[in-house]
């Protein structure tokens, strides 16, 4: 069996993820290849797509915010995500019981003894006017009947968890400020959400695990798990195997792709490239050698923007009194550095926000 090195699943995944070479692609286009985009930050987004995508424009994104091509709602791993209308329907259902699940588990004590069928159902009784609202206003018309929660937990377990949400408009689009307002996904998208089909083999799983592999693979069913929420889809696993290629890591554990995916040579040049807080080119793995050294792991889940050189987190960056610095975690040869700056100077150019300087850290 083909033993695949870190190197070489780094240059996979920058291919997959569209930063080795940008790509051409539209921007829902693009939210679809990657299976969305983690979005509890709203401008972050805009940030990951111009690093992916060639000439990309924020009005490209608000536009399939607002026409409902995109949606923000929670999904994977119960965290805020900019996905594609379609797979938001039918990816949802085979989520429900995860993202329930997790929001018990952050609250037993508070949550202890609620029917939750009972909840979902007033819930979606107040929405029915199709009147967006907030969380707060959501909770102020159910907390007569459930006064015993904290207005936040039972908040979160609604539009979290019991009734599938987006948030609208304005919320997300670029360089806007705006507070959440929530619409269930099927008044929004005016489209029921998928039904879980019937059958063995997990097909909805089964669907998963092609498009996370198409974007993040080889990858091993641990990082699938990672990167979802779900536990392992070992039915859709098991099911989709025949169809599969199979290689191992320098540590042994086994990763699944599939055949005719992009897995340049392992010497292939990559390009300087700026990640935002949160880009799930980092956190889509369980293992994230790939991409980020270990001593560096607590930057991938903090919310530090990074930069990639060769491909590998090498820096982070901020943008704070019209100034935009980077700060290595090794020494760069002048080459790196040199790269490091012209790609910052685009960055610039796009964020739009009068940067006046580019500092890097290791300037005098």
């Amino acid at each position: 069996m083909t033993v695949l090195d870190t190197r070489a699943l780094n240059r996979a995944t920058l291919a997959r993820q569209h930063l080795l070479t940008r790509s051409d692609t539209s921007a829902p286009e693009a939210v679809a290849h990657l299976c969305g985009l983690q979005a509890q930050e709203p401008q972050e987004p805009f940030i990951g797509l111009w690093s992916r995508l060639t000439d990309f424009k924020p009005e490209q994104l608000d536009d399939a915010l607002t026409g409902r091509t995109v949606v923000r709602t929670h999904l994977m791993r119960r965290t805020v995500h900019l996905v594609t209308s379609d797979d938001a329907l039918a990816w949802r259902a085979r989520h429900d019981t995860m993202l329930r699940r997790r929001v018990l588990g952050t609250y037993p004590r508070e949550l202890a003894g609620i029917d939750l069928d009972e909840l979902a159902a007033a819930g979606r009784s107040v929405m029915a006017d199709q009147r967006p609202r907030t969380m707060r206003e959501l909770v102020q018309a159910l907390e007569d009947r459930w006064p015993g929660p904290p207005r936040r937990v039972l908040g979160e377990l609604l539009v979290a968890a019991l009734i599938p949400m987006a948030q609208l408009p304005p919320r997300g689009l670029w360089q806007q400020t705006a507070g959440v307002r929530n619409l269930p996904l099927a008044t929004w998208l005016e489209r029921d959400i998928d039904p879980l089909p019937a059958g063995d083999g997990d097909p909805i799983g089964q669907r998963l695990l092609r498009r996370y592999l198409a974007a993040y693979g080889p990858a091993a069913s641990a990082d699938l798990r990672a990167w979802c929420g779900l536990a392992g889809l070992p039915a859709a696993i098991k099911a989709a195997r025949e169809e599969l290629v199979v290689f191992r890591d320098e540590r042994g554990r086994e990763l699944l792709d599939l055949p005719d995916a992009p897995r340049p040579h392992p010497d292939t040049p990559a390009p300087v490239r700026f990640l935002p807080a949160f880009d799930n080119a980092v956190l889509g793995y369980h293992d994230r050698s790939r991409i980020i050294d270990a001593p560096h792991l607590g930057l991938s889940v903090a919310g530090h923007r990074m930069v990639l050189v060769d491909g590998r987190v090498t820096a982070t960056w901020t943008v704070r009194s019209h100034r935009l610095r980077i700060s290595p975690l090794r020494p760069l040869t002048a080459l790196e550095q040199e790269a490091v700056r012209a790609e910052a100077q685009d960055l610039t150019t796009f964020l739009d926000e009068d940067i006046e300087h580019v500092r890097l850290d290791t300037e005098n």
